[in-house]
Formats: C-alpha cells, sequence, structure tokens
C-alpha cells in the first residue's frame, strides 16, 4: 500500500490559497484518476485506488495544516504502512511560483504541516514533493501571503506545477522514488 498526501487547510476560505495547493494536487490527480475522496476517517478525507493489485491512498487531511500528522501517522499506523511507502506534496515558500522539488528526506523549514508531521511521525525520512509559491514581497506579511490567492500572471505556472506534481506522483506507482526523483528534479 501506498499512501499519497496533499496538505492544505479544510473550508472554502483556504480554497485556491498557496498554502492549499497540496489540495490542489490531490483534486488535480483523483479527478485524472476517477476517484472520489468519499471516505472520512483518520481526521481525514482520502479515497483508494488499486494500481496493479495495490491499494493507493489520497489523503487530505481535515486538521487544519498545523496539526497534519494527528491525520498521516494514524492512517499510517491503522493499515502498518511503512514511510518509504507515504508521499507527501506541500506549499514550499523556497522555490519559486511553477518549481517542484523532489526529496526523500529532510526538515520542515519552517513548514509547520511538515513540523506536524515530523513530530508525528517521529522521522525527517519520508519522500516529499515541495511545490513552490515563492516568498511574498520584502515588508509583507507571511501569514496573509500564504493564506492569499495567486496573482494572475501566477496561474499559468500553478497550474504547470499542479501537472508536473501529478505527473511525478503517477510515476512513482511505478517506478522507485529515487528515480522519480531524478526524472522530475
Amino acid at each position: 500500500m501506498k499512501v499519497i498526501v496533499g496538505l492544505g487547510n479544510p473550508g472554502s476560505k483556504y480554497a485556491g490559497t498557496r498554502h492549499n495547493i497540496g489540495f490542489d494536487i490531490i483534486d488535480y490527480i483523483v479527478k485524472d484518476l476517477g476517484i472520489e475522496l468519499n471516505q472520512s476517517k483518520f481526521k481525514g478525507v482520502f479515497g483508494t485506488y488499486l494500481h496493479k493489485g495495490e491499494k493507493i491512498f489520497f489523503l487530505k487531511p481535515l486538521t487544519y495544516m498545523n496539526l497534519s500528522g494527528e491525520s498521516v501517522a494514524p492512517l499510517l499506523n491503522y493499515y502498518d504502512i511503512p514511510l518509504e511507502n507515504l508521499l507527501v506534496v506541500y506549499d514550499d515558500l523556497d522555490l519559486p511560483v511553477g518549481k517542484i522539488r523532489l526529496r526523500q528526506k529532510g526538515g520542515a523549514g519552517g513548514h509547520n504541516g511538515i513540523k506536524s508531521l515530523l513530530s508525528h511521525l517521529g522521522t525527517n525520512e519520508f519522500n516529499r514533493i515541495r511545490v513552490g509559491i515563492d516568498r511574498p514581497a520584502s515588508g509583507s506579511e507571511l501569514v496573509h501571503y500564504v493564506l492569499g490567492g495567486y496573482r494572475p500572471e501566477e496561474k499559468e505556472a500553478v497550474q504547470d506545477s499542479i501537472h508536473q506534481s501529478s505527473k511525478a506522483i503517477e510515476a512513482w506507482l511505478d517506478k522507485p522514488f529515487l528515480e522519480v526523483m531524478n526524472t522530475f528534479n
């Protein structure tokens, strides 16, 4: 079994914001694969997909970003899914809009959703796709920036990062993560 988690905040108030790019990517790929997120458990909503006999979970935690680990860890523990079969997709201030970066481990980099995962999983060794949202202009408040929408001139780059992330996720269903990393980085 594999688990793909998109980080974000629940509710229409946060839809389309920079901090919800993980949710946007999950929504994009499940639509593409014809999956419904119709199960509610583990403080999240998820859908499952059978790929070549392997069960794949697509999860959106509903705990709010800062408590994401409260959703992800129980699902992994319940189904006894090893950490190497986890992939987390989330926004990253240190990458320009439109860029993605795949990693097998790392720190939180100030991201509260990742801090929660590190705390609940007890390790920094899990696969991730960091999706660039860029940093706010000097003098702008970070919270308003990440919880705000994209500028019109960024929309195409955002769509490209969603598409590329989705392709990387689909590639991981068949290939080792290191190989996917080398292809998409």
